[in-house]
């Protein structure tokens, strides 16, 4: 089969388009021939290594040598054991692992794979696995007029973070490159801001949740932008902020009253179902960028690291 062979950490340029062996599906495993995968935050992080957690799939280099995650295709096969799908379903999900993806077939477990609703195409399912997921855990709870924060609401999954505070009832700030500014209010944000003019970590007692999917700053700084009972989620960033983010969150509690912390998005077929039904519903939509062959993989890499993206981008396999 072709696939998108990546045999070290680095730049775009350590991914190849290659052959590799079928797989064949394991008695409790089901063969996708897979149709379109969209690429994430996670999957940037996995290509350079960094942060270090991104390693915990091989220190010195990636153990499966297929990068992507969120996959969208059709049963050809199932093993043994598999009851629940047949040859010729449309599924779509998050692979455990979160590899194996950019390739024509991939073998994995059922468990986090869900049926592909007939009015999404193979794009638009790829598009939601690991962004949905997301969105639904970081706006949970959110009511009529709470004021949101996404920041890096401009990349692979601020779209819908943003689309779904908005449907919520939530006034939603948008924080991004100056350049995205129109995207990020097609998309629902009420308003913007370009990090590279302002800081919204100076506002002070100001967002009710902040969901930071790039942070870097440290939490007894971001919590000041909270207002009070407000939280902070960090959902991506660099690996000493994580660890500060952790060891800070119960203090800044406690003397606060303003939850400073991690937001744990575990792979979930009852959340991908969750939020599938409100995009199917009309409720809120998967923004994609671009769509390019598995052969453009490595373009599609390149423009994900330079941070040019405006949502999700998707390479279709022939």
């Amino acid at each position: 089969m072709r696939a998108v062979i990546q045999d070290r950490y680095g730049d775009a340029d350590v991914v190849r388009l290659g052959d590799l062996p079928d797989p064949a599906p394991a008695d409790g495993e089901v063969l996708v021939r897979v149709r379109a995968v969209s690429l994430n935050g996670s999957d940037r992080e996995n290509l350079t290594g960094r942060p270090a957690y991104a390693r915990l799939g091989g220190l010195r280099r990636p153990r499966h040598p297929v990068p992507g995650s969120d996959v969208a295709g059709t049963v050809v096969a199932v093993g043994a054991s598999v009851t629940e799908y047949a040859v010729g379903d449309d599924v779509f999900g998050e692979l455990a692992g979160y590899r194996g993806g950019l390739a024509q077939y991939v073998a994995t477990p059922p468990r986090l794979l869900a049926r592909k609703p007939p009015e999404l195409s193979f794009v638009q399912a790829a598009a939601l696995p690991q962004a949905g997921c997301i969105a639904l855990r970081a706006t949970r709870g959110l009511r009529p007029g709470d004021r949101v924060l996404v920041n890096g609401a401009g990349g692979a999954g601020g779209a819908l973070v943003v689309a779904l505070a908005k449907h919520l009832g939530a006034r939603v700030t948008a924080v991004d490159r100056a350049d995205k500014a129109g995207h990020l209010l097609r998309v629902g944000a009420d308003e913007t801001i370009a990090f590279e003019h302002r800081d919204w970590a100076d506002q002070r007692d100001r967002y009710d949740r902040v969901v930071d999917l790039v942070a870097h700053r440290p939490p007894y700084r971001v919590h000041r932008a909270l207002a009070a009972g407000g939280a902070y989620l960090m959902v991506g960033g660099r690996t000493r902020v994580l660890l500060a983010t952790l060891a800070a969150g119960p203090l800044i509690r406690g003397v606060t009253g303003r939850r400073v912390g991690v937001l744990v998005v575990p792979q979930s077929r009852t959340d991908l179902t969750e939020v599938t039904a409100l995009v199917t519903a009309g409720a809120v939509a998967p923004a994609v960028d671009t769509v390019l062959p598995l052969e453009e993989a490595p373009a599609a890499f390149a423009r994900l690291a330079a941070g040019d993206n405006l949502g999700k981008l998707v390479v279709e396999v022939p």
